[in-house]
């Protein structure tokens, strides 16, 4: 990557970016995604974060994240007030071993524990990542985006997909998986958020490789198609550490995957810049907690 590029990868004092990483479905490499992405957008700003927002038992980051003494989501009670200090104390910590580390939220409690209750509203995760002081925040989300446009439109809410697509700053990560059927998915997500009027002109598509070799027809064919309606259509290629062993020990990737996420990081934050300008206007920053005296109470 030349040095022009690497110049595009700094996020200004006090802008924020929002990346909501989603998917049509099920198996589309979404958490994968959405951990490179953060590996690579910790050379952009001065603290990156993802946002768990998954039912730990149906969530890869509580395992990618073990051992740690973090709080986690269980530390951050929705009914009291949060500092600083207390949300990046609940955060855990990742490092590729290429990047500088960054933190994830997630519930990384012990698997019988009592569910815990995450909020739905896309804000509130906003609001939090604001008040732990990170520049850019990945959401790894579980809502299948057609399906979600559809049912809100039916019931005449605002979805899921809406909703992150909408916070300040947000560029949303499509993935799906580099096949047939992954594509066919992807293409008919497209189609359902160009009905409902959402940004795709922003929009990043990740096309995730199941396997080593050249792409099937019908996926070249699809990545043509998703180039002049998208911000950009990044390929992630097969690394087969990440199938034998997942992201536990992200150290061991690929030169060509680190790449590909370093590309992906460009394209978002080319996109965040065709959206808004560079250098990033500031973003909105949560009211400091009142101080309250022994006097007053």
């Amino acid at each position: 990557m030349g040095k022009k590029k690497a110049a595009l990868m700094a996020l200004s004092a006090g802008s924020r970016l929002v990346l909501p990483v989603m998917a049509a479905t099920g198996g589309s490499g979404r958490s994968t995604v959405a951990d490179l992405l953060a590996g690579a957008m910790t050379a952009a700003g001065s603290g990156t974060v993802v946002l768990d927002t998954a039912p730990r038992l149906s969530s890869p980051w509580p395992s990618w994240t073990a051992g740690q003494e973090a709080g986690g989501l269980a530390a951050l009670p929705p009914d009291r007030p949060l500092t600083r200090s207390r949300v990046q104390k609940a955060a855990a910590r990742r490092s590729a071993g290429w990047g500088t580390g960054w933190q994830v939220l997630t519930d990384g409690r012990d698997w019988h524990s009592p569910p815990l209750v995450l909020p739905q509203d896309p804000a509130a995760w906003l609001q939090l990542a604001a008040i732990g002081g990170w520049q850019t925040a990945i959401a790894d989300t579980t809502h299948p985006v057609a399906h979600d446009i559809f049912d809100a439109r039916c019931a005449r809410r605002i979805g899921q997909t809406r909703a992150w697509c909408e916070l300040p700053y947000a560029v949303p990560v499509l993935c799906a998986a580099a096949t047939a059927s992954g594509v066919q998915a992807l293409q008919q997500a497209m189609r359902a958020l160009h009905a409902d009027g959402m940004p795709l002109r922003r929009t990043v598509a990740v096309l995730v490789a199941q396997t080593d070799g050249r792409l099937p027809p019908v996926v070249r064919a699809g990545a043509t198609m998703l180039t002049s309606r998208t911000a950009a259509v990044v390929h992630l290629p097969h690394d087969p550490h990440i199938r034998a062993h997942g992201l536990r020990t992200a150290s061991r990737l690929r030169s060509r995957t680190q790449q590909a996420a370093r590309s992906l990081a460009q394209a978002v934050l080319t996109a965040a810049g065709a959206t808004w300008g560079m250098p990033l206007p500031e973003a909105p920053s949560p009211a400091p907690l009142a101080v309250v005296s022994p006097a007053s109470r």
